[in-house]
């Protein structure tokens, strides 16, 4: 019924015979699912970073990841928050990974608690882990949650059920 005019196809290579296509009168051919390939994942943002010269007066909070490296007068909530060494908090920390380089005036909540050698922190520490390298300076009660972010949650046991009658 209708023909392929070959006005505008490249001719055959050198060494390449020439052979006729049948034509084809099906419909378009559909991409195979290889040919589709899902989207990668977002890639994680890198953290928000404030530097030394940053003095910030109010509270953060974030999904992400923070790194302080100036001075915070007020709350902090993230997923990691490092501490930087130059760095000074004077307000409540709470995030899943807390790395403390720096100096912390008030309560510390987290999942992962870390003070390295150079760490001040002035406050209690509630955790579910915590590593407290030689050197850090500390002075404050230390308790351990196994939900140390929900400021509810007891560190009791829970009572036993009494017996039925």
């Amino acid at each position: 019924m209708f023909s392929k005019s070959k006005i505008n196809e490249p001719g055959p290579k050198q060494g390449e015979s020439e052979t006729p296509k049948p034509a084809s009168t099906s419909a378009p051919a559909t991409p195979s699912p290889s040919e589709f390939k899902a989207s990668a994942p977002k890639p994680k943002p890198p953290a928000s970073v404030l530097s030394s010269d940053l003095h910030v007066t109010g509270n953060m909070k974030t999904n992400g990841d923070i790194q302080v490296e100036g001075t915070v007068e007020g709350d902090i909530r993230a997923h990691l928050l490092t501490i930087g060494e130059t760095a000074t908090i004077k307000g409540e920390v709470v995030a899943d990974d807390v790395v403390v380089n720096g100096r912390i005036v008030g309560r510390v909540r987290g999942l992962k608690v870390r003070l390295t050698s150079t760490a001040r922190v002035e406050g209690d520490i509630i955790h579910k882990t915590i590593a407290i390298e030689s050197g850090a300076h500390f002075e404050g009660s230390v308790q351990r949650q196994d939900d140390p972010l929900n400021p509810g949650a007891k560190t009791t046991p829970a009572a036993k059920p009494n017996p039925a009658s």
